[in-house]
């Protein structure tokens, strides 16, 4: 597959990412009584994943977060010199996002992007207070998690193409738990693409939406590789 078409699809997925998961956050979330709450959030996040990877996965693999490209790349799964264009495309891709998000968002009376704008954040920016250590824990496991569940849900003894509802579903229970904790990122193009649009804190803290997703990302790459390092390919098993 050339390049190009590669980079393209990881910058439409996500696109794709951040327009639906944080537009239903910043569009859809906070209207009274017909708002769609953390749980519509939730599950818009995961339907961008799964519709995305349903689109886009046969042209790039459907990554459209630098921490999974960092945990594949860990997990012996992927190239060392494609990180780097896919997390470019990732960012840029993010950053699209929110800027159509943010010329949707200003179309409404009173909108303030420097409220919030669907940002991450920890300490005194948590949505419900949380410790900056407590949204690191939160980070980095649920980014961990992610990962162990797309590194199983891709590996060669599960029925394909079924992955991308196992990899939504993942994403859609992450948001669920940690929304609360720091709004849910384990994805930093997620975090860049509205980060800049709120303009002020969230970009202080942005640093953090990096750092702990590759963490957890990079942690599970190595323990991945460790389980299934007993595994026998498909000529090796023995009938």
């Amino acid at each position: 597959m050339d390049n190009s078409r590669r980079l393209a699809a990881e910058f439409l997925g996500t696109f794709w990412l951040v327009l639906g998961g944080c537009g239903a956050a910043v569009l859809a979330a906070g209207i009274p009584t017909f708002g769609i709450a953390y749980a519509g959030v939730a599950l818009a996040f995961g339907l961008t994943v799964l519709t995305g990877a349903y689109a886009f996965g046969h042209i790039s693999g459907a990554h459209f977060n630098p921490a999974v490209t960092f945990g594949l790349f860990m997990a012996g799964r992927f190239p060392a010199k494609d990180v780097l264009p896919y997390w470019v495309a990732q960012v840029i891709g993010g950053l699209v996002a929110g800027g159509v998000l943010y010329l949707i968002a200003s179309g409404a009376a009173g909108f303030d992007a420097s409220a919030g704008f669907a940002s991450n954040g920890y300490a005194e920016h948590s949505p419900q207070g949380y410790s900056m250590l407590a949204c690191a824990i939160c980070e980095i496991v649920m980014t961990f998690m992610f990962l162990m569940v797309i590194l199983g849900a891709t590996s060669y003894t599960e029925p394909a193409g079924f992955a991308p509802i196992a990899i939504g579903l993942a994403l859609t229970l992450i948001h669920l738990i940690s929304i609360p904790v720091t709004n849910t990122s384990v994805n930093p193009a997620r975090s860049m693409g509205v980060a800049i649009y709120q303009g002020s804190w969230a970009i202080h803290q942005l640093w953090f939406f990096w750092v702990m997703p590759l963490i957890g990302a990079g942690i599970a790459g190595i323990a991945y590789r460790w389980l299934s390092s007993g595994d026998r390919t498909r000529t090796e098993t023995k009938m």
